[in-house]
């Protein structure tokens, strides 16, 4: 037994450790999720955090050694993001004569994301600390964090913010929309795509080729517009916040 325990310190303390649960967890979250008939409330990305949260407290594994290992999956996100310049440019054809209400659906969307979230923080009376974060998590996750970066904003709690909301919108869209009636996989790719980020358009390809490819566009769109609108009005929006 005492040998086991420590090999089991000895690995968890390799950087090779992390990467492997990572990408392990998805692995299961994903295979989960694939048994189940793609159900939106078995969401992998969710079950993944959830597996590696486990282990990671049953280990009473630091999380910066945690990240040690796990930080070339963060780099990636940076390559990631700058890559929605393609499915950007191959589904322009497809924005032909909808591009005035895309764009005013998305400037929409992007507002009212950021209003409800800060309205809701402040009357559940959430610190400065905990409320802020949420201006920026309208938008994917790596874009989100550059936004507060050097504002004194926690970058770290920007993007759990949008990973949360990237997962709560990938598991309930689809019974909102059904709610409301809408059909059109365009329209719902769309609307999942600014909503619910990067984790939403998967979803959203998993479901339909039209609404990934719109879900992606809008991902993409709306990460620029909040890269270029949200960052002078964060002043602001802190001065009305705080």
């Amino acid at each position: 037994m005492n040998d086991l325990q420590e090999i089991w310190v000895y690995l968890s303390g390799l950087p090779l450790f992390s990467l492997v649960l990572t990408l392990l967890a998805y692995e299961i979250g994903l295979r989960l999720h694939l048994w189940s008939g793609r159900q939106p409330l078995v969401n992998p990305v969710a079950i993944a955090i959830l597996i590696v949260l486990a282990v990671l407290v049953v280990a009473e594994m630091p999380y910066e050694v945690y990240f040690e290992g796990a930080q070339f999956i963060h780099f990636l996100l940076g390559t990631a993001t700058v890559a929605l310049a393609v499915p950007i440019a191959q589904g322009w054809p497809l924005l032909k004569g909808r591009i005035p209400v895309l764009l005013l659906a998305m400037l929409a969307g992007g507002t009212v994301s950021i209003a409800s979230a800060s309205i809701l923080g402040l009357l559940l009376g959430l610190p400065d600390a905990l409320l802020l974060p949420l201006v920026a998590k309208s938008v994917t996750a790596p874009i989100a964090m550059g936004i507060v970066d050097g504002t004194g904003i926690s970058p770290t709690l920007t993007a759990i913010y949008a990973v949360l909301t990237g997962i709560l919108g990938a598991i309930s869209v689809r019974y909102l929309l059904d709610a409301i009636g809408m059909r059109n996989w365009a329209d719902r790719g769309f609307a999942l795509g600014i909503a619910a980020h990067g984790i939403g358009t998967s979803r959203a390809f998993s479901v339909h080729p039209d609404a990934g490819a719109f879900a992606s566009i809008a991902m993409g769109l709306h990460g620029i517009a909040g890269a270029i609108l949200i960052p002078p009005l964060l002043p602001w929006l802190r001065g009305l916040l705080v």
